[in-house]
């Protein structure tokens, strides 16, 4: 701990004569090292600590400035060693400022009073008019925020969950702000309230207020110009840029919030890109995207989202207010000038175009196109299962993850099929064949949930189902088999047995975290019964969750592959594990074709329009290859043929290894 002293005579009277005045003289302490050579038209108030003011900071252009007080004032401050405080236009008052940091052209910068710095907030989230409010706090992960809204029919739960954030956020309250280390704050207006991390860089803000900047120096945060944010929390990593407006927002770990965006009432978590456009009371889950002006996203939760310019929901019906909410569940898209009509559900991974007012719920059929014909919805179920798009999707999501931190706060699962995903497949097919059979399989038009499902889109949607059914139980069960030579069925069937019997049920997709209903319910148990009182054990129980994702997984998987294929645990052979392997390697093959087929249409003729200006066909096609390249040889295209030969190669494997038991 650093040792002070207090000021001798002559370094008192030499700051006299550098322009400083003081309260009073001996109110201020320094570093056993200090001296006064780089303190210049500086006052002090109140308590003030001063570190030794030794090194340079070089600026852009070259310019170097040494560290130092200049033309500033203070009250009750401790300033750390290496620092450069210049033009402080009004003053500094009642914070800690860490080492070597640099402020300069600032307005003002104080904690007036106790202050939570963000810390308690309640974010109106979903229901502008309150019922889902969400206390925000430094460790407020996209799961516990997933549960606190919710979860409102369990109210002792949300109770002690308030409880234990207030806590936290009392435990954190002080008089006294904090700026962190390395951190440079320049150019900046009404700095009120807030808590500054290492390394965090505030270049050109015009307020903050009330609010906690999470930096450190593995992630550090950017604050830019014109920023205005007042009851919030920004995360490692993030950058609010370009005019960006907030007010009561928690924006989540390496977010980029920019180009004069604004948000009231908003969560925003991890690898979240919002430009341009606004947001209200919106839950904004992993991965949630949006970059056009005209779009406005109100009342929903998403994420792994994509909104297209000109998307905009309604939250009321001009009757009790904006009091109604909708979900889009994860990786579902919006096209531009799509419009949806709060309330509605929409299914995963599925693409909605056109304007919807009819209040659907697509939850069960995922993967689905939502379309508008002639203000009817239609639904074509599945067929997003066979899109180049949705594929790529998965693949981008995991290279787009911009997290250094090293301690995560929202847990990502990022596959595509799992047992979330397959359980609605699972209802999906259920659903459709009930229709057919209700209906009749002749019927021209199918009604489901407010929607329409036209004969030839019924069918092949249970096909899309069954395909993508056969595939993830045929990966789950190669896996479980990979690498084990067997020498009878018996070993196979011991293999086969789950390691454990959590897993079974339902699952959940609590906003990126994929789990097991069960161990979501454990948790909210152990949380109403006070076995959980602190915010980092509800973090470590969700991690202990997402590190378990594959063991659980396989329980769910084990479960359903033999109802599906109708076998026995006790009778299970090699020849029916060969039987659901050439079944998996018939549905990767048959959907990676699809894909393939999807793909190619991106380098048709009629997609070459508008190459080649003033030119033949031939020249036509010579500049569409110049700048998109030749399909053969595009990257994503040369993958999937990759994963058929990969896949194909893989359950060949298994079933040379299980032949000799045949």
């Amino acid at each position: 701990m650093e040792e002070y002293r207090k000021l001798t005579e002559s370094e008192v009277q030499q700051l006299k004569e550098q322009g400083c005045i003081a309260e009073c003289w001996t109110d201020i302490e320094v570093a056993q090292d200090f001296t006064p050579e780089y303190v210049f038209y500086t006052r002090f108030y109140g308590k003030v600590r001063l570190g030794v003011f030794e090194g340079e900071f070089e600026l852009a252009g070259g310019m170097k400035k040494h560290a130092g007080l200049y033309h500033t004032t203070l009250h009750n401050v401790t300033v750390g060693d290496g620092c450069c405080i210049e033009n402080v236009k009004n003053y500094i008052a009642n914070y800690h400022i860490g080492n070597h940091c640099f402020i300069e052209n600032v307005d003002i910068l104080l904690v007036d009073g106790r202050s939570t710095f963000g810390n308690g907030v309640e974010v109106s989230v979903l229901n502008e008019t309150g019922g889902r409010e969400v206390m925000m706090h430094d460790r407020l992960s996209a799961h516990q925020a997933y549960i606190m809204s919710l979860y409102r029919h369990r109210p002792v739960l949300i109770d002690r969950m308030r409880a234990i954030i207030g806590k936290y956020a009392e435990e954190n309250a002080s008089d006294m702000g904090t700026i962190g280390d390395h951190v440079t704050i320049v150019d900046s207006g009404y700095i009120k309230n807030v808590k500054i991390g290492d390394y965090c860089k505030i270049e050109g803000a015009g307020r903050l207020k009330n609010g906690s900047l999470n930096s450190n120096q593995e992630d550090p945060i950017h604050i830019g110009y014109g920023v205005i944010c007042d009851d919030f929390i920004v995360c490692s990593g993030s950058k609010v840029e370009d005019g960006t407006m907030l007010t009561r927002c928690f924006v989540g770990q390496s977010c980029h919030l920019g180009h004069n965006y604004s948000a009231s009432d908003s969560l925003f978590f991890c690898n979240c890109q919002e430009e341009n456009g606004e947001a209200c009371a919106i839950f904004a889950g992993p991965f949630t995207v949006t970059h056009h002006k005209s779009t406005l996203l109100i009342a929903g939760m998403f994420s792994f989202m994509n909104a297209g310019s000109g998307s905009n929901q309604s939250n009321h019906m001009y009757k009790l207010g904006p009091i109604h909410q909708g979900v889009m569940e994860r990786g579902a898209k919006t096209t531009s000038d799509s419009y949806i009509l709060w309330p509605a559900k929409v299914g995963a991974f599925s693409l909605v175009m056109g304007r919807h007012v009819s209040h659907s719920d697509t939850s069960n059929l995922p993967f689905s196109y939502v379309i508008e014909q002639q203000n009817d919805t239609y639904l074509v179920p599945g067929v997003n299962l066979r899109s180049v798009g949705t594929i790529r999707d998965a693949q981008k999501w995991p290279r787009r993850d911009k997290r250094k931190d090293s301690h995560k706060l929202d847990h990502i699962n990022y596959n595509l099929l799992s047992p979330f995903t397959i359980q609605k497949m699972m209802k999906g097919c259920k659903v459709l064949k009930d229709l057919r059979k209700v209906s009749g399989e002749t019927s021209d038009v199918y009604a489901y949930q407010s929607a329409k499902i036209k004969n030839s889109s019924l069918n092949n949607g249970i096909k899309f189902y069954e395909t993508g059914i056969h595939k993830f139980l045929g990966n789950s069960i190669i896996k479980r088999l990979e690498e084990i030579n067997f020498k009878s069925d018996e070993e196979i069937r011991a293999r086969l047995l789950p390691d454990t019997e959590i897993g079974m049920g339902e699952w959940v997709d609590i906003s990126g975290l994929i789990a097991p209903k069960s161990e979501i319910d454990r948790l909210m148990n152990d949380i109403e019964a006070g076995v959980l009182n602190g915010v980092e054990q509800i973090y470590e129980r969700f991690a202990e969750m997402h590190r378990n994702y594959y063991t659980y997984e396989w329980t769910w998987a084990y479960d359903k592959i033999l109802s599906f294929y109708h076998l026995n645990p006790e009778t299970i052979t090699a020849a029916d594990v060969i039987a659901i392997v050439k079944q998996w390697q018939e549905a990767v093959v048959g959907l990676d074709k699809m894909v393939y087929a999807d793909a190619k249409k991106e380098f048709s003729l009629s997609s070459m329009t508008g190459f080649g200006a003033d030119g033949s066909r031939e020249e036509m096609k010579q500049d569409f290859e110049q700048v998109r390249g030749v399909f053969e040889s595009n990257p994503f295209v040369k993958e999937v043929l990759n994963h058929i030969e990969r896949k194909t190669a893989l359950g060949n494997e298994l079933i040379e290894r299980l032949s000799p038991l045949v």
